[in-house]
């Protein structure tokens, strides 16, 4: 038993660190999830199933690591910048977030096996999470103070794809999942017996998740595929919750076991199609059902332990009860000329956040999406990626009884984000 947390603990460390290269925590854009990963499946706006010709297909559709008939490395990169994440209430805040820029990415290495007719990968990737920090809020008890939620998930992962013939491939992908949370919920502030203010630190969790895929070569211009993701539930434990209770005359109180259970990456079913209209044009497709029903129901806070000796222990729950989302995805590759390809797509995904329950920290509410960019072939090894994403402007008026923000609450959300990769194949 102690072997085995002593690696779960190393494991943990060792994501941390390539997540600390990356990401702070990532701005996601269907629901907590990204529209894509890597240049050109986040470039053609995520129908990118069909198409999953990288080391991002262990991320997309493992199937289409077939595609790669030597080695491959990619390493890619992305900066948000929020335009408009800002907060209006009852108490006269109108706040613009000010965690602005977030960056993240990954990295992938993709190798054929000699003699048979599979690739095998490796990678990491930032998955996806939320997050906003909104400071100088006025608060229903005279005060100034900080509202802030930052949830960032990361995925170390491997798999395989296989070549049945020459028209079916197939293809899984295994890895372990990262997330880490904090929360401040007007932490200097005390006001008994109303309020008290709490700081969540360090809370994380460490879970396995797979994905399956196939892809279908109908002819030699129509490709057909699907995938499948399974939940990955994120129980975040092990972090710690200061409690201000100097109203009290107890100063701040420290409790050193707390966790937080109901978040969760959600099921996932996708298909999509790709066809070649020309030797220049390739058109792709993608429909993916997301299962934020069963993954987004509630949370559970829980904290044991605490520095002042006789207080309890704090239970509390926050519902979700998030919507199913339907995600519809088109993107285009032209290859201009032997060097230069452009992108472009646009996603659509209903945001699933229920009105009642929105949280500006949880801001993935997004409804449209618009990408373009290109690639440049310098040479037989080296290529180069870069474009441009756009998350339309969306508002969300709503009250949500669970929140000490009283009612007519109004949550705004706009980015931009700037995406980068530079791949090497021999």
């Amino acid at each position: 038993m102690k072997r085995a947390l002593f690696y779960e603990h190393r494991m943990k460390k060792i994501i941390i660190c390539f997540l600390g290269l990356f990401a702070g925590a990532s701005h996601a854009t269907n629901g907590i999830n990204l529209i894509g990963f890597g240049a050109e499946s986040t470039l053609m706006a995520g129908a990118d199933i069909a198409v999953a010709r990288d080391t991002s297909a262990l991320n997309t559709n493992p199937a289409g690591l077939t595609q790669i008939k030597t080695k491959r490395f990619d390493a890619y990169g992305s900066l948000l910048r929020i335009t408009d994440l800002s907060h209006e209430d009852q108490f006269g805040n109108d706040r613009h977030a000010s965690n602005l820029y977030t960056g993240l990415g990954g990295m992938g290495y993709a190798q054929k096996l000699e003699n048979m007719a599979c690739t095998v990968a490796g990678g990491l990737f930032a998955q996806g999470g939320s997050g906003g920090v909104f400071e100088n809020m006025q608060t229903a008890f005279a005060t100034e103070d900080e509202y802030s939620g930052l949830f960032a998930v990361g995925k170390l992962t491997a798999g395989v794809g296989c070549e049945i013939n020459d028209k079916w491939s197939v293809g899984g992908s295994f890895g372990l999942v990262y997330a880490q949370a904090e929360q401040k919920i007007f932490p200097d502030t005390s006001a008994p017996p109303a309020f008290a203010g709490i700081e969540i630190d360090d809370a994380t969790s460490l879970r396995t998740s797979f994905k399956l895929g196939i892809q279908y070569r109908a002819t030699p211009k129509l490709t057909l595929a699907a995938s499948y993701t399974g939940k990955t539930e994120l129980p975040l434990t092990d972090g710690e919750l200061k409690l201000n209770q100097t109203g009290a005359g107890l100063g701040i109180v420290k409790y050193d076991d707390v966790s937080l259970k109901g978040l969760a990456l959600p099921e996932e079913i996708g298909v999509g199609a790709a066809y070649q209209m020309n030797e220049k044009l390739l058109v792709s497709l993608k429909v993916n059902w997301l299962n934020w029903s069963d993954a987004m129901k509630k949370t559970e806070l829980r904290a044991t332990d605490p520095s002042v000796a006789g207080l309890p222990d704090i239970n509390s729950t926050s519902t979700m009860n998030w919507n199913n989302q339907l995600v519809f995805a088109t993107g285009m590759a032209y290859r201009y000329n032997d060097k230069l390809t452009l992108y472009s797509g646009y996603n659509y995904g209903k945001n699933p956040i229920p009105k009642e329950h929105t949280n500006p920290v949880v801001a993935g509410i997004f409804d449209h999406h618009l990408t373009f960019g290109g690639s440049y072939q310098y040479n037989s090894e080296w290529t180069f990626y870069g474009g441009i994403e756009y998350d339309f402007r969306k508002k969300v008026d709503y009250t949500n009884s669970e929140l000490p923000f009283g009612n007519d609450t109004q949550l705004r959300n706009e980015a931009v984000w700037l995406h980068m990769m530079v791949s090497r194949q021999w």
